[in-house]
């Protein structure tokens, strides 16, 4: 591995372990053992090598996100490989889905709650029109698409924090549980 790799896996671990603003840039360098100018010459700041860090991470996210959201008139079975491939994705990334969630409860005008902003967003758009063509097909539906995307979404990211801390396994029976109840709400 080059400099530059070892700098971002490094820093990955040392945020999810201790978060964005408790970590220094010394202690990133000493822990990939090169230098800060070899730092500032690949990211520029900390905060670069953040964003270096999550875009080396998040385009799998996305891309499982987008795969698994068209929706071709089968809401349970698109609700289901959303959530599992978000869970499978958690599975493989779990030190970027550590870091990913705390930066999703950090400080709107923090640093690190706006580098991961976008991906969030990402997500949220993702749920939203799902939810917004669902709706066509489920007239009970109509109107509660913010909601319904918000409940998703937390609910998949809740799950993925309690995985993280040993209190579920992110199975298949993990998927089909969640989905289902998540399920019985929508359509009354």
């Amino acid at each position: 591995m080059d400099s530059k790799s070892i700098l971002i896996d490094r820093a990955l671990e040392l945020f999810a372990a201790r978060g964005y603003d408790a970590v220094g840039v010394q202690e990133i360098v000493d822990a990939a053992g090169v230098t800060k100018p070899t730092l500032y010459h690949w990211f520029g700041s900390k905060q670069g090598l953040l964003h270096a860090a999550l875009g080396s991470r998040e385009q799998g996210l996305v891309a499982a996100m987008a795969a698994a959201g068209e929706y071709r008139g089968d809401l349970p079975l698109t609700l289901r490989k959303i959530a599992a491939g978000c869970f499978s994705f958690a599975r493989e990334n779990p030190i970027f889905m550590r870091l990913r969630l705390s930066l999703f409860f950090a400080p709107p005008d923090s640093e690190g709650h706006r580098e991961v902003a976008a991906l969030n967003d990402g997500q949220f758009a993702t749920l939203r029109d799902l939810f917004t063509r669902a709706a066509r097909d489920h007239g009970n539906m109509k109107g509660r698409h913010l909601l319904y995307a918000a409940s998703f979404i937390g609910m998949i990211n809740n799950c993925i924090g309690l995985a993280l801390n040993g209190y579920l396994s992110l199975d298949d029976a993990l998927v089909q549980r969640s989905v289902h109840y998540f399920e019985h709400g929508i359509y009354s």
